[in-house]
């Protein structure tokens, strides 16, 4: 998709006369972005949507029939019923987000420079790369540190939501 010569980002710039952007060189971590979104997008849709015909229609006719509009229910009735799945979806995300490797190996290798590295990339780079096991094996400790912190305040989140 992103190739700059045969890729389908490519062929649509040139089917309306621009230059194509050589993605994986120009912009590293913004590739990446899009592809990890091309990735985890759907599993986030579709959760909101199993959560939003879960919804109990009866309020919604309520409101529509006492003249509120579409904005009011939305931010009255629909973003409260979606708080709990948007914490689990969050949550969720941010521990496999920790743990993107493949997509930095293959396309950029975690450059040019360190411009598209992230945590897992860095571990592996000090313990296979530098040879330096013990900065990885902290590194490791530290990704689990910071999964666990981020779990620990969503779940709290999340037992909160379903109290009310």
């Amino acid at each position: 998709m992103m190739n700059p010569i045969y890729g389908l980002f490519a062929a649509g710039f040139n089917a309306i006369g621009m230059e194509p952007i050589n993605w994986l060189s120009d912009y590293p971590l913004l590739s990446i972005i899009i592809m990890v979104s091309w990735q985890w997008t759907p599993f986030a849709i579709l959760i909101f949507i199993t959560s939003l015909q879960s919804r109990d229609l009866e309020q919604k006719e309520a409101a529509t029939l006492d003249g509120i509009g579409f904005w009011a229910q939305f931010w009255n009735l629909i973003l409260p019923h979606l708080a709990r799945p948007i914490s689990i979806v969050i949550m969720i995300q941010m521990i496999f987000h920790l743990s993107i490797f493949a997509e930095i190996f293959v396309t950029t290798g975690g450059g040019p420079g360190f411009q598209s590295t992230n945590l897992a990339f860095l571990i592996f780079t000090q313990a296979l790369k530098g040879f330096d096991v013990g900065v990885a094996s902290a590194g490791g400790v530290f990704a689990i540190v910071l999964a666990n912190i981020v779990a620990y305040f969503l779940v709290r989140m999340i037992g909160r939501n379903m109290t009310v």
